[in-house]
């Protein structure tokens, strides 16, 4: 859907109320709260009508056909209305009314066919959804109170909870907002739409979303690429993060890469902004708002309280932030600014010894914003204007916003709790170019998420939906053995071995050479060790000949290979399929604790090599990989040889490949390569 398509109901001129009562009303106070420039039409059969609200009995009756309208009436009234519409030439319309396929009965499902029947090419909202508010053109299509000015540059929020589009109205956070949308059962118009269409509006800076779900993954993934090429950045609460995936496992890359897992490494490649929660989905995008995602990580954060900094250092621990230590020379001069009492570190405890002499305060704040980093943040919590005052408190601000302009870094003002930032405060911070962020927790995570879709936006590559066509056949098993040949064209190293019946194992093992490791091979013997199914340590014919006897109780045939006894570190690499994502790379912690460790790393195409190298570096067990105390480096660079050999494999058997897993490559010292050492392929088979 273009643009042009959703004028008339995003910037209406006449907007037709259907229905009567309570939520009608407040849509038309809400339009004169805000100052609605066009007209209002009152549509219902039976109501009077009253002074200066006149009210026609159908919209045949209405003087034109209304560039968008708002439905609040029995559901089983809406098919019709939208019929109206259509017939009539509207632009679109909200639909209010719930009922429908929300209720996921055979009624509600019915009223949505006919609803979307009867509105025939109309962009609609809804239904089940409580209006939209744009701001900048100070048009309120909202059955409650509307809350909020008309700005010339905002974000545009757009949720499918309208509780939440109300909370993030009513927020007292200085968050500039040119669109509120809520899109309830995104029947018609989706998130995505809208992405697509707002990011042509050189009014809105960067999205903020409240999802639950997508509605279409390939145009919601090009309409965040459109706005990232726009330079328009996203920020997004999705609920689900406790949804167990729905599939039976077969292994463990089905069993570690659920749905939120797979949306978060979406999120991580599209440079999206994930939030926990509203309230550093605020402040991530007040920082969006005032410029962007950041540049880098490297941070300062100064403030008068020892305390704070303290605070500081431990709520960024787990975070992505860097705080790097002054340089000789800045240290030096801020040094003589400051005093011999004051210690000059990262983060900055300043004291207040230079709280009122305020031209020796900007030249402190003047050397810190020529520090080398990506943001200053100065940290401090003022009195309630109306109750105290706050002047010596807004002079130092003053200081510091002074400092801050012109300067590279991006200057942020932070509160450690977000009520101790006043509105009066937070005014003064965005007429200096500060961004005032609010609550410690939610401004450090808001500079975090910013500083990754910096990194996201500057050296990486967008993802690719790589999603298979439907399954022509029934699903099969591949044997290791089998599975490992098939990779091993593909550029995948394993080690000799041979499949043999069960009691011929101990000629096998001498052909190959000790040690070895004997397996049982076959159908429904995917999890071999929970099953008694492998014995390593092979090192004699008799350990052989005991082996196979052993196993033939699983097995008519084992598989017999090469024991590699030098490895460092065993990794689990696997190739799983999402539905709505399509192909995805898993890669962790292997062997028989995979799934305890839950140390996993999920990538969507493209798998290049750069990509790889930077999950890896991002697991637990990365530390083991490069030599963890003294233990010799692994082979990291052939390990990211096997995975790009499995993603050149799962590629080209996109359409067939169900699962994929290799659990364990075995990582060998640097120079000795890294080995596949068990395999299980599942493939639909071809037609």
């Amino acid at each position: 859907m273009n643009a042009p398509d959703l004028q008339r109901l995003l910037v209406p001129r006449t907007v037709a109320l259907v229905g009567s009562g309570a939520w009608t009303d407040a849509v038309a106070a809400g339009a004169q709260t805000l100052g609605f420039p066009g007209e209002l039409w009152r549509v219902h059969p039976t109501r009077p009508s009253q002074p200066g609200a006149p009210y026609f009995r159908s919209i045949d009756d209405l003087p034109a056909a209304p560039d968008t309208a708002f439905i609040a009436t029995p559901n089983h009234e809406v098919p019709a209305i939208a019929t109206a519409l259509a017939r009539r030439g509207a632009g679109g319309f909200v639909c209010f009314s719930a009922g429908f396929a929300e209720t996921a009965t055979p009624a509600g499902l019915r009223l949505t066919r006919e609803l979307e029947q009867g509105a025939g090419a109309l962009p609609f909202l809804g239904p089940n959804c409580y209006g939209m508010v744009n701001f900048f053109d100070r048009v309120a299509l909202w059955p409650d109170q509307v809350v909020g000015d008309s700005p010339e540059r905002g974000v545009a929020l757009i949720s499918q909870s309208g509780t939440i589009a109300l909370t993030l109205m009513f927020s007292d956070r200085s968050l500039s907002i040119g669109y509120l949308l809520t899109v309830g059962n995104q029947t018609r118009l989706a998130a995505e739409d809208l992405i697509d269409v707002l990011s042509e509006d050189p009014r809105v800076t960067a999205f903020g979303l409240y999802l639950e779900g997508i509605k279409d993954t390939a145009k919601f993934a090009r309409a965040v690429d459109k706005a990232r090429a726009r330079g328009k950045p996203i920020a997004v609460v999705k609920s689900g993060r406790t949804e167990t995936a729905s599939r039976t496992a077969r292994s463990h890359t089905g069993a570690l890469s659920g749905s939120d897992a797979v949306f978060d490494a979406y999120c991580a490649q599209a440079g999206i902004a994930r939030c926990e929660t509203l309230s550093t989905l605020c402040e991530t995008l007040k920082i969006f708002h005032g410029g962007g995602p950041l540049a880098g990580r490297r941070v300062v954060v100064m403030g008068a309280s020892g305390g704070d900094m303290a605070m500081t250092a431990d709520v960024a621990r787990h975070l992505a932030l860097e705080f790097p230590p002054f340089t000789a020379d800045t240290t030096a001069r801020m040094n003589a600014i400051v005093g011999e009492r004051v210690t000059v570190a990262n983060p900055f405890d300043m004291h207040t010894y230079l709280w009122f002499q305020h031209a020796a305060l900007r030249q402190l704040f003047d050397e810190v914003f020529r520090s080398d980093v990506d943001a200053v943040g100065f940290m401090l919590d003022c009195p309630p204007a109306a109750s105290a005052d706050d002047s010596a408190y807004t002079a130092v601000i003053e200081q510091f916003a002074a400092a801050s302009r012109g300067a590279q870094p991006r200057g942020v003002f932070i509160s450690s709790l977000p009520e101790t930032a006043g509105h009066t405060v937070r005014q003064l911070c965005l007429a200096s170019g500060l961004v005032p962020l609010q609550g410690q927790r939610e401004a450090l995570e808001a500079l975090h998420l910013a500083a990754l879709v910096g990194d996201a936006w500057r050296d990486g590559t967008p993802p690719i939906l790589s999603r298979p066509l439907p399954a022509v056949g029934p699903v099969q098993t591949i044997t290791a053995h089998a599975g490992k040949a098939a990779l091993g064209a593909f550029g995948l190293q394993a080690p000799r071995s041979l499949v043999v019946p069960a009691l011929q194992a101990a000629a096998a093992a001498a052909a190959i050479g000790f040690p070895v490791v004997i397996k049982a091979t076959g159908a429904g013997l995917e999890h071999k060790t929970e099953l008694g199914g492998v014995v390593l340590g092979v090192r004699n014919a008799e350990q052989a000949a005991a082996a196979g006897t052993k196993l033939a109780a699983l097995s008519d045939d084992v598989l017999v290979e090469q024991m590699i006894d030098d490895g460092i570190v065993e990794i689990l690499v696997g190739i799983t399929v999402d539905e709505q994502f399509g192909q995805l790379l898993l890669i962790g912690s292997g062997g028989v604790q995979a799934e305890l460790w839950q140390d996993t790393m999920t990538l969507l195409p493209p798998w290049s090599r750069e990509a790889i190298a930077a999950a890896l570096r991002q697991l637990k067990v990365s530390a083991v990989l490069d030599g963890y105390r003294g233990q010799p480096a692994s082979d990291v660079e052939a390990l990211i040889d096997a995975i790009l050999a499995i993603g050149r494999y799962a590629a080209a058997h996109r359409d067939t490949l169900v699962e994929l897993d290799v659990n364990p490559i075995i990582v060998r010292p640097r120079g000795a390569g890294a080995i596949a050492v068990d395999v299980l392929i599942r493939k639909a088979e071809e037609s």
